[in-house]
């Protein structure tokens, strides 16, 4: 872990949750310091679930990221302050199958915490285990609006993760 997060109990989150997905966005990663992939998100969510905190993410099978979330049994969840709203930008509109996400946006990995990485620029980050996952089935839209999200019928898959460890940057 770097020295400039302290570890808290996912209880002791302040944010809005809403806010800190939807508006703030947030930056998927899973992997090894040498091998790993992130992704920008705003699509997700945090709670309880089977007694445990958890985070949700979704992630479309063509993303590069979905490779990496796949293999690995952890992934990480970063969130910034706005002034980093270039480098999230960057990383959800570019693939790290081309450019090294990292190394273009000035983002620091750091790696080897719960076997998976995340950026030491931060001021959050939650750390989480894979328990579930299930793909999104167009048959179950209850409200045929949400089709509109799938022109290509590129559904995506959502993970459940147990949260395992949240870090807060510490001031």
């Amino acid at each position: 872990m770097s020295e400039v997060f302290k570890e808290i109990k996912p209880t002791d989150i302040s944010d809005n949750v809403f806010k800190l997905i939807g508006d703030d966005w947030m930056l998927i990663t899973a992997g090894t310091p040498e091998s790993y992939n992130t992704m920008t998100a705003s699509w997700g969510g945090l709670g309880i679930l089977w007694g445990e905190p958890v985070s949700y993410i979704f992630i479309r099978p063509h993303r590069y990221t979905y490779n990496f979330v796949e293999k690995n049994e952890t992934y990480s969840l970063s969130f910034f302050d706005e002034k980093y709203r270039k480098a999230l930008q960057y990383c959800g509109t570019h693939s790290g199958r081309d450019v090294d996400k990292a190394a273009a946006t000035g983002l620091t990995v750091v790696g080897g915490d719960c076997n998976t990485v995340y950026f030491n620029e931060a001021r959050l980050v939650l750390l989480c285990k894979k328990i579930y996952f299930q793909d999104i089935n167009p048959e179950n839209f209850l409200d045929p609006v949400i089709g509109k999200n799938y022109p290509k019928k590129d559904y995506h898959r959502m993970y459940i993760g147990k949260v395992i460890k949240c870090l807060i940057k510490q001031a």
